[in-house]
């Protein structure tokens, strides 16, 4: 089988992490080769820019780095750990599992620029990502929409109401609004899938979830 990369997108507090480990048991139990990739990879130095970004040593607000430059830094790290990590996983029918990916620039960058330069700003990103810097094009990307007022409710419960605990983004609703719209967008002219993850005001089953992703998984396997 060729080599399939599935991205996991979705705003902080959307079950990225968890949706992300259960499909990779799930196909790991259908004799499917599985590796789980997340980002940034903070473990690794190549993601220092990020860190330093996110702690707000750049400004205190996403705004002071702009969309071309924090985009770098993110696309950087993820070239280093395909380099250093899985690019021969590419070429031997690995199921790559993404918890965000190169899409998570027009999410979170995307939501800098102005929304006539949208297109542009995807036009740019696949160029310096897929085709200048080498990085594979994901076969599927899936979108865990979360209302804002869910996913807020799920991150002061992640932090336990400590809001000095949140990153540049995590701290700053209006910039995540922003991103949900440049989610959407990305949606829209992306051709990524959407799976809605709230029902009456709250969050969906992880199992139920975790259902929509394995059928949209499985159309392409």
């Amino acid at each position: 089988m060729k080599s399939k990369l599935i991205v996991i997108e979705g705003l902080d507090g959307s079950g990225k992490a968890t949706q992300t480990k259960l499909i990779a048991e799930t196909l790991s139990a259908r004799g499917y080769s599985v590796k789980r990739l997340e980002f940034p990879d903070y473990e690794s130095p190549s993601s220092a820019l990020v860190k330093m970004y996110l702690n707000g040593e750049f400004g205190g607000s996403p705004g002071d780095v702009n969309a071309y430059a924090a985009s770098a830094f993110y696309a950087v790290d993820r070239a280093a750990s395909f380099l250093r990590d899985w690019q021969r996983d590419c070429q031997n029918g690995t199921v790559l599992l993404c918890d965000r990916y190169c899409t998570s620039n027009i999410i979170y960058q995307m939501a800098k620029v102005d929304p006539s330069e949208r297109d542009g700003f995807i036009r740019w990103q696949a160029d310096f990502e897929y085709d200048k810097l080498g990085l594979p094009r994901p076969d599927l990307v899936i979108y865990l929409d979360v209302e804002p007022e869910v996913s807020q409710k799920l991150m002061e419960k992640r932090y336990g109401g400590d809001n000095s605990k949140k990153d540049l983004h995590e701290s700053n609703l209006g910039f995540l609004l922003s991103c949900r719209e440049s989610a959407l967008y990305g949606v829209e002219h992306c051709g990524w899938r959407l799976i809605n993850c709230c029902e009456n005001g709250d969050i969906r089953s992880i199992e139920s979830i975790a259902a929509d992703i394995d059928e949209l998984v499985q159309q392409i396997l």
